[in-house]
């Protein structure tokens, strides 16, 4: 799927007579996925050549690979650099994983916590992919009660 498929998707909103970013339809899904120790073993930018070789996490390149299928957007998005791209593509496309694109430059160190105007959801990969399930957590969230002063 190509850019300008997944443009084709994406559904208009406007609130009040206003454009907003639009969204994706109701079911269809934004994966962006890590690479270094969620997909493959974990392997450091300071050590690229491994990169080559790295292992491959079978049950990822099968989940991946069928969310695709089932029409959802796949990005990779890693802590590698641009230059680390090609032997990334390259490896990708050797071990046959589907995906859309590839965002390089995540800030490395984790604890990251995503603040953004759409819904997100985030999931922590602890050793093994496998369909999501539901299940009730304790989340961090903006306070947007009204306050009296």
């Amino acid at each position: 799927m190509k850019a300008e498929e997944i443009d084709g998707k994406l559904q208009a909103l406007s609130i009040n007579g206003e454009q907003l970013s639009p969204i994706l339809p109701e079911g269809i899904k934004n994966y962006l996925i890590d690479i270094d120790g969620t997909i493959c073993d974990d392997i450091p930018n300071e050590e690229p050549e491994r990169m080559v070789t790295a292992g491959v996490y079978p049950d990822a390149l099968v989940t991946l690979n069928k969310w695709y299928d089932e029409g959802h957007i796949i990005y990779f998005f890693t802590s590698r650099t641009e230059a680390h791209r090609a032997v990334t593509e390259a490896w990708l496309q050797n071990h046959g994983f589907k995906y859309h694109g590839m965002l390089m430059g995540k800030p490395r160190g984790g604890n990251y916590h995503w603040i953004d105007n759409h819904l997100v959801k985030a999931t922590r990969y602890n050793g093994k992919f496998t369909d999501l399930v539901d299940k009730e957590v304790t989340i961090q969230v903006f306070d947007d009660e009204e306050h009296q002063g």
